[in-house]
């Protein structure tokens, strides 16, 4: 059956946890056990991120994807469990590099130990991952995480390249979200279709279904930047722009400014002036970039959810689309 034809049945974020409640509890489970370390200040920063909870998208969508090809075993929460991992370890790096102090509305692990510990344990976190992988003894999934962090690692140095340049366009803007966030998407479903056993067609059919929902969400995202409130979005309003990262409203705002405020928007970028945030968001508005970041985001999901067409329906699948319509709507 066609997106079209699901739309109005489609589940909201709600359902598609409840579905899932059993599968996410086990994950949930692991990844408590596995957390486990003799190091007192690993277990303090390991459960100060992961009792943070957050909406375990990732490890949901390795869970969707294995049940939506039928698979019956319990393999998946060792999946999910790895695909949060590492996630988890990005975040820890990630806030350091940003010099974050906020995320999901609390103080952020190096806001409160400090920078070494954060990158220290997000290490451990990583190698936790490899540790569960191996312990799975599947040449083809370690194969898929191992390029996978690879071009997270990637993304992350690209995005470095790129802070505080205002002359970043789109094009290189969606190399970056495609790395750093739309591939970890990608192998959490197409390690689901592989444990489920499913043939190489319908493997590529899940990555490039994660690969789109990533990229709308990311871009989504980055909306939320410049649209939501702190309180809803748990971290600062304003925070991409004091960092220097030129996301697409702001490159679609430069695209579009005259040469005057071009240069004052390219001056804010390279200063990342956090207290010129009003002045961008006019720029924003007045360009439509929101509305054409948003539509973007729009035509990444669709194309997520077309690549679902050729797998069976069932409410597994039904969450699918459901998260692809949930990745532009959210509003945190």
């Amino acid at each position: 059956m066609s997106a079209q034809a699901h739309a109005s049945a489609l589940p909201g974020i709600a359902e598609i946890q409840q579905l899932a409640v059993a599968d996410m509890a086990q994950v949930n489970s692991l990844i408590r056990r596995r957390l486990d370390s003799d190091v007192v200040l690993i277990q303090q920063i390991s459960e100060h991120i992961v009792a943070a909870g957050g909406k375990r998208l990732r490890p949901l969508l390795a869970v969707l994807a294995a049940r939506a090809l039928g698979y019956g075993g319990g393999d998946h929460h060792q999946l999910a469990a790895i695909i949060e991992f590492i996630h988890t370890s990005t975040l820890l790096h990630d806030d350091v590099v940003d010099e974050s102090d906020l995320r999901r509305g609390r103080k952020t692990a190096n806001a409160l130990w400090g920078n070494a510990p954060s990158v220290l344990v997000g290490d451990f976190l990583y190698s936790r991952s490899f540790q569960l992988m191996v312990e799975l003894d599947s040449m083809p999934i370690m194969r898929v995480l191992a390029d996978t962090t690879n071009q997270i690692a990637e993304g992350e140095v690209l995005q470095l390249l790129h802070v505080h340049n205002p002359d970043t366009d789109e094009a290189a803007y969606l190399r970056v979200i495609e790395r750093k966030t739309a591939v970890l998407f990608a192998a959490a479903t197409r390690l689901g279709a592989l444990v489920a056993g499913a043939d190489a067609p319908v493997q590529q059919a899940m990555h490039d279904y994660g690969l789109n929902l990533g990229l709308a969400f990311q871009i989504a995202d980055d909306v939320l930047d410049y649209t939501a409130d702190a309180q809803t979005l748990g971290k600062n309003l304003g925070d991409d722009l004091a960092e220097g990262k030129a996301t697409l409203p702001v490159i679609h705002a430069l695209a579009h400014a005259d040469a005057t405020l071009r240069e004052r928007l390219a001056t804010i970028i390279r200063e990342g002036d956090s207290q010129a945030l009003p002045e961008v968001v006019a720029a924003i508005h007045a360009s439509g970039g929101l509305e054409y970041s948003q539509r973007t985001a729009a035509r990444y999901a669709r194309a997520a959810e077309a690549c679902l067409d050729g797998l069976a329906d069932n409410p597994w699948t039904a969450a699918l689309r459901g998260l692809a319509r949930y990745a532009i709507e959210r509003n945190h």
